[in-house]
């Protein structure tokens, strides 16, 4: 029996299909346990050896071919719905959502949140005072003579008015008038850090007309240079997560301390990149200058107020840009301030990597 013309009609009608429930229909008259192709393999049994030789073959080839077709016809439709549901719907929540953006911390604002996660774990509460400034809280109460390069006109960016005692303003040119503010405020003793913005005509690969600061204050009695070498000591190691840090105190001079220190730390060159760590007289090594500090002077702890015949105390001050320089390789000061995304995605932090002295505060993205 020649089964061809069967075959025929088959693939002409699974191919003429237009949804799956017409499919599964078809699928059913022809190989459900009553199906037609389904009868045909149940006659082999009732014939000779010779004439199941011949029916055979072509029963198995029909029962294939019409299987597959119905396979290829029901995968057809399948992806012809899905694409007419895509089409139709605005948002398609059975689908995995595109990958957004992800933002990164700029290393100035987790540098800060090491700082002071560094600071308060030795008893320093964070301090912050105005960017715009008068000249009493930001020169003449800090001991810096009317005669100092600082206050000349293109060091400093000046306001054209004045404020309502007559005294000029200006954008502060580092934040040790917060020292001032938080001494008339708070009194003594007082423990203290003061991160923040400053500004100064300056610019080059080094230097930039903004910049961040942070300095350090601490007032009470019996205060010596040895607590200020000690809490330098502490928090460079925590900072740089080196035990091998070596500090050189050089007499300096500041208006605002005395005496003042120049800090130097012992570094090694390493691919060409400064690494901090050892003694700067050792082999391969040299020093090089890192912040400024000293015993605050007598007339700066008047000037908030303050005794000085009951009252010492030290100050310092580093910038913060210098230290994400010093700590995560970046040479170029300028680089933190163009608003290069691709900068930023190289250098920055995962919002959630806080920093923590238990976890280590440079942990990297």
């Amino acid at each position: 029996m020649d089964h061809s013309a069967t075959r025929e009609e088959a693939l002409a009608r699974i191919a003429a299909t237009q949804d799956l429930d017409t499919l599964e229909k078809l699928r059913v008259e022809y190989l459900g346990k009553q199906g037609s192709i389904s009868g045909l393999l149940k006659t082999l049994g009732a014939m000779s050896p010779e004439e199941r030789q011949i029916a055979g073959p072509q029963i198995h080839a029909l029962r294939e071919g019409v299987t597959d077709a119905l396979a290829a016809r029901k995968a057809a439709l399948e992806n012809a719905a899905l694409e007419a549901q895509l089409a139709s719907e605005t948002v398609d929540l059975s689908l995995p959502a595109p990958e957004s953006p992800r933002g990164t911390i700029h290393p100035v604002s987790q540098v800060m949140g090491e700082l002071a996660e560094i600071f308060a774990d030795m008893g320093f509460a964070v301090a912050t005072g105005p960017e715009i400034e008068d000249d009493w809280h930001n020169f003449t109460a800090l001991n810096i003579p009317e005669s100092h390069p600082a206050r000349a006109m293109h060091d400093t960016f000046y306001f054209p008015d004045k404020d309502g005692e007559g005294r000029d303003m200006l954008l502060r040119t580092h934040t040790s008038p917060v020292q001032i503010r938080a001494m008339l405020a708070q009194g003594a003793p007082i423990r203290i850090i003061a991160p923040g913005r400053v500004y100064r005509s300056d610019s080059d690969a080094t230097h930039t007309p903004m910049f961040h600061q942070v300095e350090g204050l601490v007032i009470d009695k019996g205060i010596t240079l040895g607590h200020l070498k000690w809490t330098l000591e502490t928090f460079l190691k925590a900072f740089f997560e080196r035990e091998d840090i070596v500090l050189r105190l050089r007499p300096s001079y500041f208006p605002f301390t005395e005496p003042s220190v120049e800090v130097d730390v012992g570094f090694a060159l390493v691919n060409g990149k400064r690494v901090l760590g050892g003694s700067g007289d050792a082999p391969g090594h040299g020093w090089m200058e890192l912040l400024g500090s000293g015993m605050v002077n007598r007339k700066v702890i008047s000037a908030g107020g303050l005794d000085p015949d009951e009252w010492q105390g030290f100050a310092f001050g580093v910038g913060v840009d210098r230290l994400a320089m010093l700590k995560y390789g970046m040479d170029d000061l300028r680089a933190f301030f163009d608003g290069d995304v691709r900068w930023l995605a190289h250098y920055g932090f995962s919002p959630l990597d806080v920093p923590t002295l238990s976890a280590g505060v440079g942990a990297r993205a």
